[in-house]
């Protein structure tokens, strides 16, 4: 996948601080230009939502195959992958909280970050959270059940359609052999059209960081990069606080294990994913590393990994939370209890449905915006500093899948697992 380089991301910003808003030639303004490249890129991610997310969640869930599969092992799989997923969420929101990167010098930066395409839709968001409390948690839950899935999908409630596509997997296994087969196979061409989809629109990637950013910075020169930068550090501590705190404490407390052997016996593989932003692609090297290096046994590996790399992608999750939040921030939203926890429980569910492809978690924040409100444009200025963030985080999901694969062989009495100096 082509993705932009820093020298493109200057050459970009050059050209819009040149351009301005009213350059132009034959009475067209470059400005026009690069908002057409911008919105033709942003209309394609929109295109791939629902079809990406449904058949990944739906896959997903079928991979845990009959009620037999749904044992002790299973439910231990699970358990861990909710828990450390909702980790990450919570360490990202806290770090999200604690930096602000959407406000500067006590007021939001969504001017300075040219986030006024669609202000009916901020007022609309702003109001639909003024005077919400803890007890609106409810009506989220109560949104969840959808009474048609298809207008779900048609007016953006993604919720509703996420709970759907977790209770249809689920139960498209529990049906007669022969249909089941059908509906897996079905489902798993559709997942795997919608991933080669997703690749070809990544593609043009660039051309579409061109424009936003150009747009961008023809409008308010280079006030943007400052939030940006704040916004990528912040993001970058919370994957660190994950990986390096959280997930070795989980090691030590609960798996008994020594974190640094771990992280050794891991280097191959989190560094394949740091270089490809791929978990999928990365899995037979994170199999290898666990099986051979950690020590785990083959029974739980081929179970939790594979597994893992679907459902369980906890640095995609800390990245879809801050993110969201990053973006109301710079709107000017003050988000509620309420609110906030309704980002977390669609950063959750949604990434369950993230495919394990380069930058596919963009597609996923677009419907946590169309939940709290914001215009899903916004997510454009995210591929600014995509690349790396990309990178980082599918290192942090391998990691959290491969802890989790030691976590319950220890449970499962395994022995021989990172034994050694």
């Amino acid at each position: 996948m082509k993705t932009p380089t820093f020298k493109t991301l200057a050459i970009t910003a050059i050209a819009g601080s040149l351009t301005g808003t009213d350059g132009g030639l034959f009475g067209l303004t470059f400005y026009q230009v690069y908002d057409f490249v911008g919105t033709l890129f942003m209309n394609a991610l929109r295109m791939i939502i629902v079809p990406l997310i449904m058949a990944s969640i739906i896959v997903g869930i079928s991979s845990l195959g009959s009620g037999s599969d749904l044992g002790r092992l299973g439910g231990k799989t699970i358990l861990y992958y909710a828990f450390s997923s909702t980790l990450a969420i919570l360490i990202g929101l806290f770090f999200v909280n604690l930096f602000a990167p959407g406000i500067a010098n006590g007021q939001p930066v969504g001017e300075s970050l040219n986030l006024t395409l669609d202000s009916s839709k901020v007022a609309s968001a702003v109001a639909s959270v003024e005077g919400r409390g803890g007890g609106d948690i409810v009506q989220i839950f109560i949104r969840m059940i959808p009474t048609n899935v298809v207008a779900a999908a048609v007016e953006g409630e993604m919720l509703g359609l996420i709970f759907f596509s977790l209770v249809f997997g689920f139960f498209m296994t529990r049906i007669p052999a022969k249909q089941s087969e059908v509906l897996i196979t079905f489902w798993r061409g559709i997942s795997e059209t919608m991933m080669k989809i997703t690749m070809w629109v990544m593609k043009f990637a660039p051309y579409g960081v061109f424009g936003l950013v150009a747009e961008t910075v023809a409008s308010t020169g280079f006030a943007a990069f400052r939030p940006l930068l704040l916004f990528f550090i912040t993001v970058m501590l919370a994957l660190a606080t994950h990986a390096f705190i959280a997930l070795p404490l989980l090691l030590k407390y609960i798996g008994k294990v020594r974190p640094t052997r771990h992280l050794k016996a891991m280097a191959p593989a989190m560094l394949t994913a740091f270089s490809s932003a791929s978990s999928s692609g990365t899995l037979p090297l994170t199999m290898e590393c666990v099986e051979k290096n950690a020590g785990v046994s083959e029974r739980t590996t081929s179970f939790v990994l594979p597994l893992g790399a679907t459902i369980n992608m906890d640095g995609t999750a800390l990245y879809e939370c801050v993110a969201a939040i990053f973006l109301a921030q710079a709107y000017g939203l003050e988000l509620t209890v309420a609110t906030q926890f309704t980002v977390v429980l669609i950063a959750l569910l949604t990434s369950i449905g993230v495919a394990g492809i380069p930058a596919a978690s963009l597609v996923a924040i677009t419907v946590i915006l169309t939940a709290i409100g914001l215009p899903v444009e916004a997510i454009g200025l995210l591929l600014v500093t995509d690349r790396v963030l990309d990178m980082s985080r599918t290192a942090v999901n391998i990691f959290s899948d491969s802890c989790g694969a030691v976590i319950i062989a220890k449970s499962e009495k395994e022995t021989g697992i990172l034994e050694g100096p």
